[in-house]
């Protein structure tokens, strides 16, 4: 699948994949794409999730993602490095990454 666009996709399911560990999150979750200083990068919103897996996304140096609403994959993402990680108002995690 390619690169996501900058139109915001809504799953309820994401599995990411961290050196050889898999998590899967369930929940409200978006992946967007954006582009910042001519770079592009996936922005991936995840619910507050169980604070040790939290902890292992923002340690992380390099992580995948597939994306899935009812049962149907939408995206899966070529290795990204991680870019970064920040908190929204509500407590959801953000994570950015780039291919």
């Amino acid at each position: 699948m390619s690169f996501p666009g900058q139109r915001p996709m809504h799953g309820d399911t994401v599995t990411i994949t961290i050196d050889s560990t898999a998590v899967t999150i369930t929940g409200t979750i978006t992946s967007q794409g954006v582009l910042r200083e001519g770079r592009g990068f996936v922005e991936l919103t995840l619910p507050d999730a169980d604070p040790q897996q939290r902890r292992d996304l923002e340690w992380a140096k390099h992580f995948q993602y597939e994306l899935y609403r009812g049962g149907r994959l939408l995206y899966s993402s070529p290795p990204l490095r991680l870019s970064g990680t920040h908190r929204t108002g509500d407590g959801a995690l953000v994570v950015t990454g780039s291919p």
